[in-house]
């Protein structure tokens, strides 16, 4: 029977070929060879006791491709399906240290925009609330920046073997402050320790903002309001170190200093501005006796504690040691000062320099304090070593009582008139 290639494709019936005739078995890349032979394009084959030979299936995909096919070079092996991989090395592979970053700028991207979300939300829902949370947001950022700050420098002073009197003054300036910072939230991390504590802290944290926070976590306001409730407790303690000095004065063996003694206590009350010259006259009492550092009494260091916004609930060595501390570090803050100058320094650092040293400056011109602190230096830096133990009464005592209990109920802010000038040198 005579197969035609326009019939019907019929699969070829099992033992077809005899096993002289039988072709090997080719496994072609990509393609499956057909079995039937209507898509062979082979002329007609007629059957059993014909001489014409069976169609070659793989002359029939050639001319069907147009193109030759090569045989698998095993042809024992079964025929299979070979992929052939597309060549990767001309495409450019990531580092995983690359996609740790794509991945990583992608979490910050998606959660600038979320937190951008929350933050509308609550400006929206919770205005007040909302106020709170941006403050408190941005007191941690700065606090944070903060101690990446002091740890650079602790890291330069350990890796070129600096002390701290020889870092310039903004540095040790930051130190200082970042100290007293760190000191203030030890007590809050203190009593967040027990389980649950720290909803009890975040209420503590509302109520007492002055004694629990650092300025970072103040409201503007707050700030103006805190830094003068500070000046009037420590103003407290100057009409107590004036009258101290005044029972002094007959224990003074040199005429000469008492004499002076005499007339700076006379001008402190009487609110007329005493001159530079008037204080450093008085230097040498300061150095012995009896308004020496080791010859103070516990009510004189405790007045002189409250006076420089430190603890005065500490026994008589401790208070002692505390304020020659303090005033070395005040001392050596100076030097770095008068190094630097005072008008390189900003408004912001000339008003925080004064108000560390006794001046409310809140209230007060920004030229009125460059001058009180230029003062301030020429003082400080005329003292020699042996004599800037005894500076606390000299410096932080009689300078801060210049502007007497009187005073500042008239001028309670002390912006202005005679209010400045008794607080002045």
């Amino acid at each position: 029977m005579l197969v035609s290639s326009c019939q019907h494709p019929t699969p070829w019936p099992r033992g077809f070929y005899s096993s002289a005739s039988r072709p090997s078995r080719l496994s072609v890349a990509r393609v499956r060879i057909p079995q039937w032979p209507g898509l062979l394009l082979q002329p007609p084959f007629s059957g059993l006791g014909s001489t014409a030979t069976p169609p070659d299936p793989i002359a029939g995909l050639s001319l069907l491709f147009k193109r030759p096919l090569q045989p698998h070079p095993t042809p024992d092996v079964p025929s299979r399906r070979i992929f052939h991989r597309p060549d990767m090395s001309s495409k450019l592979h990531l580092s995983p240290k690359a996609d740790v970053k794509s991945l990583i700028s992608y979490v910050a991207a998606k959660t600038k925009v979320i937190n951008g979300k929350y933050h509308r939300f609550l400006g929206r829902h919770f205005p007040r609330f909302y106020v709170l949370y941006t403050i408190f947001m941005k007191g941690l950022q700065m606090f944070w920046a903060d101690a990446k700050k002091a740890r650079r420098i602790k890291t330069n002073m350990w890796k070129h073997n600096i002390k701290f009197h020889q870092l310039p003054y903004r540095e040790m300036e930051h130190l200082r402050q970042f100290r007293r910072d760190v000191t203030k939230c030890l007590f809050l991390g203190i009593i967040s320790i027990p389980p649950f504590a720290n909803y009890l802290v975040f209420l503590l944290m509302y109520l007492f903002p002055r004694q629990l926070l650092i300025q970072h976590f103040w409201t503007p306001k707050q700030q103006i309001d805190f830094l003068d409730i500070y000046h009037a407790l420590r103003k407290q303690s100057h009409p107590e170190i004036l009258c101290y000095l005044e029972k002094v004065i007959p224990l003074i063996s040199d005429a000469g200093l008492r004499w002076h003694m005499t007339e700076l206590c006379t001008k402190i009350q009487h609110g007329t501005h005493p001159t530079v010259h008037d204080i450093l006259a008085l230097r040498q009492c300061f150095s012995n006796h009896p308004l020496g550092m080791n010859q103070l009494h516990a009510l004189q260091m405790k007045a002189l504690s409250r006076a420089m916004l430190l603890t005065p609930h500490l026994p008589p060595f401790l208070l002692r040691r505390r304020l020659n501390t303090h005033m070395a570090v005040i001392h050596q803050l100076d030097k770095a000062l008068a190094k630097l100058g005072v008008g390189q320094l900003t408004l912001q650092e000339v008003k925080s320099a004064c108000y560390l040293r006794g001046l409310n400056s809140t209230h007060i011109a920004e030229e009125k304090c460059r001058t009180w602190l230029g003062e301030w230096l020429q003082i400080s830096c005329s003292l020699k070593a042996c004599e800037y133990q005894g500076r606390p009464t000299n410096l932080l005592g009689v300078q801060k009582c210049f502007q007497s209990t009187r005073s500042y109920q008239k001028n309670p802010r002390g912006d202005c008139g005679v209010g400045y000038h008794r607080y002045h040198l």
